[in-house]
């Protein structure tokens, strides 16, 4: 379905509104009539693309998460696997910042989700957030099993791992601590990485 005044489809025109509203607001809950509003569609459209809010939260992670990062370096064959591999774990760090940046963003995610007693709709709201970061994360693995580079095997269990290193990472981030955090988190993405990729060094 195509909205004459713009050119763009009723799917693009809720997605935007969406996305936008993310940005204003990371937290805010998507409803259906809110973003469907702010569209311009009306609310038997928006189900019709979006038949539930998780469908619409997944498409708007993926949608942000692609604006950041378009080119993956995971893609780049002229450097080795792991390295790129661990550029592109680097990339997720990168945007839980250090220390001060850090902490503000741990704090934020405990004001959200571990303080309260969760609703259904925050636990959907961070299941979405997990499962776009476990998506990305199985999809560099997919592309270097792909070329060979990774032996045939559970991505998606291979994903789980990484993703729960990255988390501890970034919360070493956020804490106080006698050596260098970098030194510390480079040594522990390499054993991370060469665990999954098989490799002793």
């Amino acid at each position: 379905m195509v909205e004459r005044e713009t050119g763009t489809s009723s799917r693009d025109r809720i997605l935007r509104a969406a996305m936008a509203m993310f940005a204003e607001n990371p937290r805010a809950r998507l409803s259906v009539r809110a973003v469907a509003a702010r569209a311009g569609v009306s609310t038997g459209s928006f189900r019709y693309h979006f038949p539930t809010q998780r469908a619409l939260q997944d498409a708007v992670l993926v949608g942000v998460y692609d604006a950041v990062a378009p080119d993956d370096r995971i893609h780049d064959r002229a450097a080795p696997a792991r390295d790129r591999l661990i550029d592109c774990l680097r990339q997720v760090l990168a945007l839980a910042g250090v220390g001060d940046q850090a902490r503000a963003g741990w704090g934020e995610i405990f004001t959200a989700y571990i303080e309260p007693e969760p609703t259904e709709d925050k636990r959907a709201e961070y299941l979405a957030l997990d499962r776009e970061a476990q998506r990305r994360v199985e999809y560099w693995l997919t592309v270097l099993s792909a070329e060979g580079a990774l032996a045939e095997g559970d991505n998606q269990r291979r994903a789980r791992f990484l993703v729960t290193v990255l988390n501890g990472l970034s919360i070493a981030r956020a804490l106080p601590s006698e050596d260098s955090i970098l030194a510390a988190e480079t040594e522990t993405l390499h054993a991370a990485v060469d665990h999954v990729l098989g490799s002793e060094s």
